[in-house]
C-alpha cells in the first residue's frame, strides 16, 4: 500500500516562502508522475502543480506561475513544493498526490491521482 508523508506547512506572513514535503513510502516511486493540489474553504480542491517520474517535464497553476516551484528527489522518495512570494489567497490545506505507477506523465486532472497525502496547513497572514 503506498503511503504519503506531507511536512512544511504552516503560519507565514505576506511575502515569505514556505517548503513543503511529500516522502512516498510502500511502492515504487520513480516511475510515477507526482502533483500538488489544495483546498481553500468553502472552495473546491484545484490544481497547484505536477512533476513527471524523471523530474524533466512540471508545470504549474497559472495562479502560482512564477512564485511556486515543484521538484523532486528519486532517492529519497521525495517532491518538494517551493513556495514563495506567498499571498492571502494562498492559504489552504494543500495535498500531496501520487499517480499509478506506470503513469510517468505530468496531469493537472484530479481523477489521475490515486493515492493522496493527508494534507498539511498553509496559512498566510496579511
Amino acid at each position: 500500500q503506498v503511503q504519503l508523508e506531507e511536512s512544511g506547512g504552516g503560519l507565514v506572513q505576506v511575502g515569505g516562502s514556505l517548503r513543503l514535503s511529500c516522502a512516498v513510502f510502500g511502492g515504487p516511486f520513480s516511475s510515477r508522475g507526482m502533483g500538488y493540489f489544495r483546498q481553500a474553504p468553502g472552495k473546491e480542491r484545484e490544481f497547484v502543480a505536477t512533476i513527471s517520474a524523471s523530474g524533466r517535464d512540471s508545470y504549474c497553476a497559472d495562479s502560482v506561475k512564477g512564485r511556486f516551484t515543484i521538484s523532486r528527489d528519486n532517492v529519497k522518495n521525495t517532491v518538494i513544493l517551493q513556495m514563495n512570494s506567498l499571498k492571502p489567497e494562498d492559504t489552504a490545506v494543500y495535498y500531496c498526490a501520487a499517480r499509478p505507477a506506470t503513469h510517468s506523465a505530468t496531469t493537472s486532472s484530479q481523477a489521475g491521482y490515486n493515492y493522496w497525502g493527508q494534507g498539511t496547513q498553509v496559512t498566510v497572514s496579511s
